[in-house]
């Protein structure tokens, strides 16, 4: 569930180069605070999976709510 969560949010990444230097970046939709820059786009969309799995990680460590990604929901349950 958790790995189509993932592909589900990366589906809806935006990238562009930056006119400044010529790197690209990378963002998701939703999900405030993830981003990449790097200076090939592969190494852009590699970076930005790293950035959005730790922060779905401190989401749920934090007890934070997840986006709702193309109808799929992560719903944590406390373990007993």
């Amino acid at each position: 569930m958790l790995t189509e969560y993932i592909d589900a949010a990366m589906k809806n990444a935006c990238y562009e180069i930056l006119p400044e230097d010529h790197t690209y970046y990378g963002e998701i939709s939703g999900f405030q605070g993830v981003y990449a820059n790097e200076v090939t786009l592969e190494e852009c969309r590699k970076e930005l999976r790293d950035v959005l799995e730790d922060w779905i990680f401190i989401s749920i460590s934090r007890h934070l709510p997840l986006p709702v990604v193309n109808g799929i929901s992560l719903k944590v349950s406390e373990a007993v």
